[in-house]
């Protein structure tokens, strides 16, 4: 499927750099990337070969180029009128119980026959291609509430656990597991900060992973223009990496000072980008990717922070790499109103188009972070702290699901 896509000026102006950063921002520069990799070729000694153990090319389902997918997977399940009753009879079903939508699960939101469905594409998800679309659902027949009751309801037969994606609401803490992507600027801008997010913005994402293992997104309204979802599967990008600058797969395993945009006790921490786990007796051998272009070059209102050490040209050169190639083997999803998209955050990455709204049509998305137990793949050791932040000590009755968009805390200035 084409990735060609509508062009959308970004519109917010880059974050000033910390003393002694490369010259990089968070729009990547395809000259500039060229140049660096130039320079570094002829002035560096640079690695011939892959880390010891990582493997010299990945194969499987995760091995996908955007532009020949279609010939081989149909990632769109389209949702005929028996499934769309049985949905809309769950729904009434959880109202009728008078709970939290923090309750909401496979036993509260029952679907007795597409069930099977849900758990067979959660394997997909997990072991098959990354990702896939839910198409069909009817989301102007419904309110604000009960599209939230029906994502969240249909999302618990795919992955059980919903992901804290905010530690507080309204000014005080809460575990907000739902949250808006939509432009927030102007008016609507929360009060005590500026936006230091693109999410929250009419500028184009470039290519990244958001925390956990599953992201989903649910489209309740598209924009008037652009905002393509675009998805890349990170194991053909490792092998093409792997093929021609084996040295940025070193560069990518090893530490980089991630940014902590949320208040926290330390304002950076040491991990790397890449990761890889051997082959065992009950998994194949994979490649994990986790990362975010603005944690080390900022964006708009929240620039990296002078305190923590600069990022490297090496460093530059593979986030340039990532984007520029995630780009070139990518998939545009085609993504519609009442989709709802739901990707592995480990194995694939993913991108937005700039868009323009209109009075008439603005672009809102609703976002999950998910989990599930039973497919999930293992966390590298070094995230674990972030997925228990993520995942562990939410309840039923603790679960916020804000109806009406705002910036989370780790998306503006005044953090």
């Amino acid at each position: 499927m084409s990735t060609i896509t509508t062009t959308v000026t970004d519109t917010t102006p880059a974050a000033p750099a910390p003393p002694g950063q490369p010259d990089i921002v968070y729009a990547p520069d395809y000259q500039k990337w060229q140049a660096r990799a130039a320079r570094r070729l002829a002035s560096e000694a640079l690695s011939k070969t892959v880390p010891e153990g990582f493997p010299n090319q990945l194969s499987g389902d995760l091995v996908w180029e955007g532009d020949k997918l279609a010939e081989t997977y149909d990632w769109t399940y389209m949702l005929n009128e028996d499934q769309l009753a049985e949905i809309d009879r769950a729904a009434q079903h959880f109202k009728s119980l008078g709970l939290s939508l923090g309750h909401l699960s496979p036993e509260t939101f029952p679907l007795p026959t597409l069930h099977a469905e849900l758990r067979r594409l959660s394997r997909e998800l997990h072991t098959g291609h990354g990702f896939f679309v839910l198409r069909g659902l009817r989301v102007d027949d419904y309110t604000r509430e009960e599209n939230a009751i029906i994502y969240a309801g249909v999302s618990s037969h795919i992955a059980a656990q919903r992901g804290r994606q905010d530690h507080k609401f309204d000014g005080q803490p809460a575990d907000v597991v739902l949250t808006h992507i939509k432009d927030l600027r102007g008016e609507k801008m929360a009060a005590g900060g500026a936006i230091g997010s693109p999410a929250y913005t009419t500028d184009k994402q470039v290519f990244h992973t958001d925390s956990g293992d599953i992201v989903s997104l649910f489209a309740l309204a598209t924009a008037a223009a652009g905002g393509a979802s675009k998805l890349a599967s990170t194991w053909r990008v490792y092998n093409e990496i792997a093929r021609t600058r084996p040295d940025l797969i070193h560069v990518l395993s090893k530490d980089w000072d991630y940014e902590v945009f949320e208040k926290a006790d330390r304002q950076w921490t040491e991990r790397p980008l890449m990761f890889h786990a051997e082959a065992t007796e009950s998994r194949p051998e994979r490649i994990a990717l986790q990362y975010a272009r603005r944690y080390f070059v900022g964006f708009g209102a929240l620039p990296r922070c002078p305190g923590i050490p600069p990022i490297s040209e090496a460093q530059a050169e593979a986030l340039d790499t990532l984007h520029f190639l995630g780009d070139r083997f990518c998939v545009n999803t085609n993504f519609q109103k009442g989709d709802m998209q739901y990707v592995n955050n480990l194995a694939v990455f993913h991108a937005r188009d700039g868009f323009t709204d209109s009075f008439e049509q603005e672009r809102h998305l609703l976002r999950l972070w998910l989990r599930d137990p039973e497919n999930a793949w293992e966390t590298p050791e070094v995230l674990r702290p972030r997925w228990a932040q993520l995942y562990e000590g939410i309840t039923p009755e603790s679960q916020v699901f804000p109806l009406e968009p705002y910036i989370r805390s780790a998306g503006h200035k005044g953090r």
